[in-house]
């Protein structure tokens, strides 16, 4: 009876671990159950008593803090603060930058939700959607890439000029100042259309409105600063730059080298207190073309001018480009898409104190003030640029593939097409729906650290497969560079969103999973400031509080682990939907091996986990397909959970899963102590790793939505620029397609007749005119077939050049790049 007593008990202690019984709630339940077996069954009294005198010494020591504190918590503090890592200032800054949203949920091992589909799901205003389909549609319809890429480098003065009439600087600055004022999800939108047709153009229109002069003034700016710049800046009539990147500090930016050092000057004829700048840096998008200069650099006061401080620490000033001692370099080709960028650069510029952003009470916060800005603008600029880059592809990929015929049958037919084209597909999908997700996230007042560096990666990542894929497709078609190339450009330009805003290598092996395992753990970061405390007794009780709560959630996701994992997930609580309900139970098993690992490997590497990025990053691929796939079933369910689209879900859902799976495989497979190596394999795979990637099935679905006009195709392409102009590739492809399956019957008719000897094999025209003499097909049907081949054939051509036309176009690039430096 006592080993059956004993397990008993462990049964209960598994199922309140399971559930997350606290401490306290935990010895109740102990106590009752106990009280029942001694009192209204036949255990013996003995038996009843050493189990409970044998419990009794583990549980009243746990449970009676001055105890606890003194035998456990006290020796445990000490130990914690010797193995406590190092963290910079600027680290710091990092930590404290931002708030924690759904992400918070996942990393915690129990996510709810209900807190998910209870989100709000923004829509545009009426003037956000009216200048969606006003201004930018316009703008959409002036532009011509090639032109603008290969013959100009630029754009062209009237897009310019319609560029500021129409405020498109101004997405970011509040309608007090002359701005447009939109929220997130409308700067989204803007930025999604123009990169399905122009990535020089989108680049142009996002920086001032992402991390920049704007943004900095509207957050921290002095009255004074706010209403001289931002209306000039919302019209137009400044064009800002920002630069932090030097050639020295790319990825590190707090090494930047560039000095602001207090002393008293000359400005504009008067003796001033100032700031005497030396700065070198490069790839500033739009310095060529800038009048207002947004400059980190850091600040000291050696003679103590404005305080006893020396060295104040990073800081922002906004200099006017004509500035005495600026210099605007030439101008930087990025991979020959030539938006504007280039260095800038200055010797004993002197400023006066009031141009530091803020004003003097933000000198030396100038980190903590990019890295808040970046947690926002990076959730928007980068992901929704790749998602409008990706709808394009979705979109075109499917029309070409199936106008394109090889071998009597459309290509997009062809299984190893539909390979690629369901990639296309299914990416397009997660992509939109995580830029949305962390758009939305902003719009509902979260400055989203985490979630933008996952977005960042992760859009762009995708996007940059569903380029390579959509251009295997089109073969011949999507590498000869022209006016009728919708591909190419986008394309050859997909690496520098790889680069900016934070390299994606830097970004997934340092930034994902490294600020969100102190950010969005439940614990960690309350037990570290506790260890800081210069109060001791405080610093105790804050300790000890959030350890044993810490050690309740671990045990508890060590046993929902390994439980969820014996189930297959079917112990989890999740929407009960059909269709997605097995979808939940899989995130809600994986959240709890996210944060069960997590626990287990920062325990044993402690501060080394830093230097482990492997690690690191494969731990943030796991936060990130959670998250990814929890941005689409929230796309789903807010769009009433469209039985069409779950094809797309389906397969985006399984990949992303397959890749939760591979990466922890190989956190298990190369963790160094090869006990840990065991006991993580056991809990994270019980019965082993049982996820495959998408199946051929699922994929021909998937790749077959491509291929003809439907609301599903309508849904995932949705706010990409299709214009009614035929000499626009793209919308002779939408024109095109409708049509090309409509005629499809005739052709199937034509080539039937064809093949048993009855029409004329060499002339397509006679072709045509036999048919109609054999009444094969009618007058009309002749005529359409005749005119939906010659569209066709306009598709599938490809532009040719005079070698002198090549020449020249290099010529004029080289003039204009002159001409700027001039």
């Amino acid at each position: 009876m006592f080993w059956t007593l004993v397990l008993g008990l462990l049964g209960i202690s598994v199922v309140a671990a399971f559930i997350g019984m606290n401490l306290l709630n935990w010895t109740l339940v102990i106590v009752a159950v106990l009280t029942v077996v001694a009192f209204f069954t036949n255990v013996s009294a003995l038996t009843v008593v050493t189990v409970s005198v044998l419990l009794a010494a583990v549980i009243v020591p746990l449970n009676v803090l001055p105890l606890r504190r003194r035998w456990l918590s006290e020796p445990l503090l000490a130990v914690y603060r010797k193995l406590l890592p190092d963290i910079s200032a600027t680290e710091q800054v990092a930590l404290d930058a931002g708030t924690v949203g759904w992400e918070g949920e996942l990393f915690a091992g129990k996510p709810n939700w209900d807190l998910l589909l209870e989100q709000q799901w923004p829509s545009l205003s009426e003037a956000e959607q009216a200048f969606i389909d006003g201004p930018v549609n316009t703008l959409c319809e002036m532009l011509r890439p090639w032109e603008i890429s290969h013959e100009l480098a630029d754009l062209p003065p009237e897009v310019w000029r319609f560029i500021k009439e129409n405020k498109f600087f101004g997405m970011i600055i509040p309608t007090e100042y002359g701005g447009l004022g939109f929220s997130a999800l409308a700067h989204r939108a803007v930025l999604q259309k123009i990169s399905s047709v122009c990535t020089v153009t989108s680049s142009t229109v996002a920086v001032p409105n992402s991390l920049g002069p704007a943004e900095l003034l509207v957050h921290y700016g002095t009255k004074e600063q706010k209403d001289h710049y931002l209306p000039r800046l919302a019209g137009g009539e400044e064009i800002p730059c920002f630069g932090l990147t030097g050639p020295t500090a790319g990825s590190d930016a707090t090494a930047i080298p560039d000095t602001g050092v207090v002393c008293k000057g000359k400005y504009k004829g008067k003796e001033t207190l100032g700031i005497c700048l030396n700065f070198d840096k490069r790839y500033i998008t739009l310095a060529p073309v800038a009048t207002i200069v947004g400059l980190a650099f850091k600040m000291y006061d050696p003679d103590g001018l404005v305080g006893d401080k020396k060295q104040l620490g990073i800081s922002v000033a906004l200099v006017p480009s004509d500035t005495a001692g600026v210099e605007i370099g030439q101008r930087h080709l990025p991979l020959g898409v030539p938006f504007q960028n280039g260095p800038i650069r200055g010797k004993d510029v002197f400023v006066p104190l009031d141009t530091l952003v803020g004003g003097m009470k933000m000198a030396g916060h100038g980190w903590r003030m990019l890295i808040e800005l970046l947690a926002v603008g990076r959730a928007i600029t980068l992901p929704s640029s790749a998602t409008g880059g990706a709808k394009l592809c979705a979109l075109a990929t499917g029309a070409y593939a199936r106008v394109r015929k090889q071998f009597n049958l459309p290509i997009g037919r062809f299984e190893g097409v539909e390979e690629a084209m369901a990639r296309v597909a299914a990416y397009t999908y997660a992509t939109s729906a995580l830029s949305r997700m962390t758009a939305s996230a902003v719009d509902l007042g979260e400055k989203p650290a985490v979630p933008s560096a996952i977005a960042k990666y992760h859009a762009t990542e995708m996007g940059r497969r569903v380029v390579t894929d959509a251009m295997d497709v089109h073969g011949g078609k999507g590498i000869i560079m022209g006016p009728r190339n919708y591909l190419g450009l986008g394309w050859q330009g997909v690496p520098v969103g790889i680069t900016v805003e934070g390299a994606n290598i830097l970004t997934r092996s340092l930034m994902i999973f490294g600020q969100g395992a102190i950010r969005c753990h439940p614990y960690i970061l309350k037990e570290m400031t506790a260890a800081k405390l210069q109060d001791q007794d405080r610093g105790l009780e804050e300790f000890d509080r959030h350890l044993f709560a810490h050690i309740g959630y671990s045990i508890s996701n060590a046993v929902r682990s390994l439980l969820l994992g014996l189930s297959f997930a079917h112990f989890a609580v999740v929407p009960s939907d059909r269709k997605t309900a097995r979808y939940y139970r899989k995130l809600t098993r994986y959240s709890a091996v996210l944060a069960f690992a997590s626990d287990v490997i920062m325990l044993t590497l402690g501060g080394k986990l830093k230097h482990k990025e492997r690690t690191s990053a494969r731990l943030g691929d796991v936060l990130s397909q959670l998250y990814i796939c929890s941005a689409m079933l929230k796309r789903f369910e807010s769009q009433g959970r469209p039985a069409a689209d779950h094809p797309l879900l389906a397969w985006a859902f399984h990949d992303a899963v397959y890749k939760m799976q591979t990466a922890l495989g190989k956190v298990v497979d190369n963790f160094p102590s090869r006990a840990i190596r065991i006991l993580l394999a056991v809990v994270i795979f019980p019965l082993g790793r049982h996820e495959r990637p998408p199946g051929d099935r699922l994929g021909h679905k998937v790749a077959q939505l491509l291929l003809s006009p439907s609301a599903t195709r309508a849904r995932l392409t949705d706010g990409v620029f299709i214009s009614d102009n035929s000499d626009n590739a793209v919308g002779l492809l939408e024109m095109t397609l409708p049509r090309v399956i409509a005629t499809e019957p005739l052709e199937r008719r034509l080539a039937k007749a064809q093949s048993a000897g009855g029409l004329d094999e060499m002339n397509p025209q006679n072709q045509l005119e036999d048919a109609v003499a054999k009444s094969i097909i009618t007058p009309a049907e002749a005529r359409e077939l005749k005119t939906v081949r010659e569209m066709v054939a306009e598709i599938v051509a490809v532009d040719e050049f005079e070698s002198s036309y090549l020449r020249r176009s290099e010529s004029v690039k080289r003039t204009a790049v002159s001409e700027q430096a001039a």
